[in-house]
């Protein structure tokens, strides 16, 4: 599958909560961390999902924040993905920021370069990726 968004997470489909216009899937990574999807009802339906489906988690770089230090705060952000920073390609205006999730996966945010000096982030630092569950986008191979 080709797309335009740099995050392209594969997962197995742990859980399914039925709601009435929108469904959460719940899905494990190959890490073991998880990750919560918002999406319709129809969609569910239209994709057929099912626990322990393979699934593809699509998350734009843009869409995600990157925090440090966060032992101590509790957030309303679903998806919370804890690993190191592999990687800093610091632009103009941006910077992209690749976190290595474990067993492979990696994980890019795309933040201002002011944020990325701001919070001092370097290669080998620790820091958890930060997006909504209505901010991932599920497809399954046809």
């Amino acid at each position: 599958m080709k797309t335009s968004a740099r995050n392209q997470l594969t997962g197995i489909i742990k859980n399914i909560k039925k709601g009435s216009v929108n469904d959460e899937i719940i899905i494990s990574l190959s890490g073991g961390q998880e990750l919560a999807a918002i999406i319709t009802c129809e969609s569910c339906q239209q994709l057929a999902l099912k626990i322990g489906n393979p699934v593809i988690a699509l998350i734009k770089s843009t869409n995600v924040i990157i925090a440090t230090d966060l032992d101590h705060i509790k957030l309303s952000a679903r998806n919370q993905l804890s690993g190191v920073i592999s990687d800093i390609n610091r632009g103009t205006v941006n910077s992209i920021i690749e976190i290595n999730l474990g067993d492979g996966t990696t994980l890019s945010a795309g933040i201002t370069l002011k944020s990325t000096e701001q919070l001092n982030l370097t290669a080998g630092q620790r820091a958890t990726a930060l997006f909504k569950a209505s901010d991932v986008i599920l497809g399954v191979l046809a």
